[in-house]
């Protein structure tokens, strides 16, 4: 089967969405499917190697820009396109995305939502182009619902199936400014009506995004998220001798890294654990190391800033050693979390989770029996489900036992990749015409 993935990349950080699919993809390969990536907007980047895909990015960041704001680029020469999709051009965009916001913003993604009637619709001229002269798939994925405006002029110009994966997509449109979240929404729900399935990583992030896009019965398949594991393989890890909490995610508020800083400050004051640490690693942009340099003051405010690391974009390597340093993890985000890949993360390495009792998370620590569930956005509640870990070691060890065993058996690449074939079968053989 011939498979086009579409996924936006970042540019200049790790993100767990080009990282899910990029394993994905190197999963399909290796079962002898023909699997493409192709990156938009900016280049991917990834914590090991990427799949067989194009060096090209598709949508380039800067063309997609100059489309928007300016007639001229909308009917520029090639070779124009060509110069401003440079890799190096887009990875320096990629540095200083935050210099564009506001209005720009859904402007943007207004623009994008819309498909061939948007802005960019000589973007998607050239998409088409190279399938049709590199063999049509059989089906193309679109690895968010904010690509959800190719849907239908990809079906019309090849014929076959679109796939889309839900993956938090509600966070970014909720925070558009008005009127563009309002018109991104109704936008995006019309434009969904052409997608063949959507495909939800947990019950929760399923319904609520099917009543948010009014899709029809039966369009949305749950498919929990999945990790490749060969680097957690081998002995169960024994975790460090000092008591050690960790987090694994961006840098952000929204994160609840804040609220994982004021527990611990917490946790030292009640004194059981005098000598506990905090880890703290994951992407960090340069518009988040202020928010980071605000948590480390608060943290010398309170006397235990010697006590806390902060690891910013570490390797994949660096990541699973990170890992099996924890006694306890979490990231006690406070918006909805679609699913939360750093769970199955640090599940694997054995590490036993707190987590906020919202969104996917109930879901995801019920079905791995890995930790245990706090208050949500409750910096005391989550100290006592830390203090309660610690305090316990042994039933600790058996919750990061359970989830491991559960990961391993259930939430690996090989289980995504055959539920992700079989939904892609099916909707192939209910009726993609072809040309």
């Amino acid at each position: 089967m011939r498979i086009v993935l579409l996924t936006p990349g970042t540019g200049s950080y790790y993100c767990g969405v080009c990282m899910r699919d990029n394993a994905l993809a190197k999963e399909l390969i290796r079962q002898g499917h023909d699997a493409v990536m192709l990156p938009m907007y900016l280049p991917l980047v990834l914590d090991e190697d990427a799949a067989r895909g194009r060096g090209e990015v598709f949508y380039g960041g800067i063309n997609v820009y100059l489309q928007q704001k300016l007639a001229f680029f909308r009917h520029a020469p090639r070779w124009v396109d060509d110069l401003l999709n440079h890799p190096l051009l887009l990875r320096l965009a990629g540095r200083f995305g935050g210099m564009t916001g506001g209005a720009l913003v859904g402007e943007l993604t207004h623009s994008m939502l819309l498909g061939e009637e948007g802005r960019q619709a000589r973007e998607l001229q050239k998409l088409t182009e190279w399938m049709r002269e590199h063999g049509r798939p059989d089906a193309v994925w679109l690895s968010t619902a904010l690509l959800a405006g190719l849907a239908k002029p990809l079906k019309e110009a090849l014929g076959v199936p679109v796939l889309c994966s839900l993956q938090g997509e509600d966070e970014f449109l909720d925070h558009l400014a008005p009127p563009w979240r309002e018109r991104c929404w109704e936008t995006l729900a019309v434009r969904s009506a052409a997608v063949d399935l959507f495909v939800a990583p947990s019950r929760y992030f399923g319904e609520l995004m099917g009543r948010r896009l009014r899709l029809a019965e039966g369009q949305v398949a749950v498919v929990p998220n999945a990790i490749a594991l060969r680097d957690f393989e081998g002995p169960e890890p024994s975790g460090p001798a000092v008591p050690t909490i960790g987090y694994l995610a961006r840098m952000i508020a929204d994160k609840g890294l804040g609220i994982l800083v004021d527990a611990f400050i917490l946790l030292k004051k009640r004194g059981r654990f005098p000598k506990a640490r905090l880890r703290c690693a994951g992407a960090m942009t340069a518009g988040d190391e202020v928010y980071v340099a605000e948590l480390q003051a608060r943290l010398a405010a309170a006397g235990v800033a010697d006590e806390v690391d902060f690891l910013p974009n570490i390797s994949r390597e660096e990541k699973v050693a990170f890992l099996r340093s924890l006694n306890v993890f979490s990231v006690p985000a406070t918006y909805s979390e679609a699913f939360g890949l750093y769970l199955l993360e640090a599940l694997a390495a054995g590490v036993p989770v707190v987590q906020p009792r919202h969104a996917a998370f109930p879901e995801v620590v019920e079905a791995t029996g890995g930790g245990v569930l706090c208050d949500v956005g409750s910096a005391e509640s989550l100290a006592d489900g830390i203090e309660k870990m610690l305090g316990d070691p042994v039933a600790a060890r058996a919750m990061g036992r359970a989830g491991r065993d559960a990961v391993f058996a259930r939430y690996g690449m090989g289980n995504l990749a055959g539920a992700f074939l079989g939904l892609t079968s099916e909707r192939i053989d209910a009726g993609a015409v072809r040309d």
